[in-house]
């Protein structure tokens, strides 16, 4: 049996997989497109649930590259502390902390204290069920009697219409069933998801299933009107009453 070798993916392969994935491919059509089992592709896609993760910023008050190289080379000509951050136009303390959580005056490098300082800025902003627990007993217990995401958060804002802290929307009910390292919801409440699947699809995806995607103009049936349907339905009756009819 031979095996493949890991593929790393480069940050543009990869965001042409999310095109992909959000347009409504399967796993198998990407895994064609980049010459790959559909298994790479999952566990590309799997980590975060299905979901595309937001593209990642650098806040407007952190330190940047250049001025890091700045405080490198007042280190190295042995500038003071206070030169340093009244040349950069920043607090004393900012340069004092940057330093000493990056090696210290001797082993400070500018290339390294930025990638630990992108590396520590990685971590996951706490969602809202997570901040209340009341919240997430309520969408725990209601998704176990196979309610499902949608109509949780409609219950929630007819019950609690003045109160944001027990509202949520289905897209972060969805979200925390999906993304597990949210650490919210268990991952065995997925089970009665009416879907049972195991990451998140797009509505273009369900729409390229059943044909609809293909079709101009197409409207799904639960978004025509209840005239249309009243009208198929006596249509379909007086069908089977003909058929019955000849039958006698």
């Amino acid at each position: 049996m031979v095996y493949r070798t890991r593929t790393n993916y480069s940050p543009k392969q990869r965001a042409e997989m999310w095109d992909r994935w959000q347009r409504g491919d399967s796993l198998n059509e990407i895994g064609r497109a980049f010459d790959r089992p559909s298994s790479s592709i999952f566990g590309q896609l799997s980590p975060t649930g299905g979901i595309r993760p937001a593209p990642r910023k650098r806040s407007c008050i952190a330190l940047t590259l250049s001025e890091r190289e700045e405080i490198s080379r007042g280190l190295v000509a042995r500038n003071s502390i206070r030169e340093i951050a009244t040349e950069l136009n920043r607090s004393p303390s900012t340069i004092s902390r940057e330093i000493k959580r990056n090696g210290g005056y001797d082993t400070y490098r500018a290339t390294q204290a930025e990638q630990a300082a992108w590396d520590r800025a990685h971590r996951p902003k706490r969602c809202k069920l997570a901040c209340h627990p009341m919240l997430r007993h309520m969408v725990a217990t209601k998704l176990k009697r196979n309610w499902s995401p949608k109509q949780i958060s409609g219950w929630l804002k007819r019950t609690y219409p003045k109160q944001e802290n027990k509202q949520v929307s289905h897209e972060t009910i969805y979200r925390s069933l999906f993304i597990q390292a949210r650490g919210v919801l268990k991952k065995e409440l997925q089970l009665y998801l009416r879907s049972q699947r195991a990451i998140r699809r797009s509505k273009k995806h369900s729409l390229k299933k059943i044909g609809l995607g293909k079709i101009t103009n197409a409207v799904s049936i639960s978004e025509r009107p209840a005239s249309r349907f009243i009208e198929l339905t006596n249509k379909h009756t007086q069908f089977l009453e003909a058929e019955l009819s000849e039958k006698d």
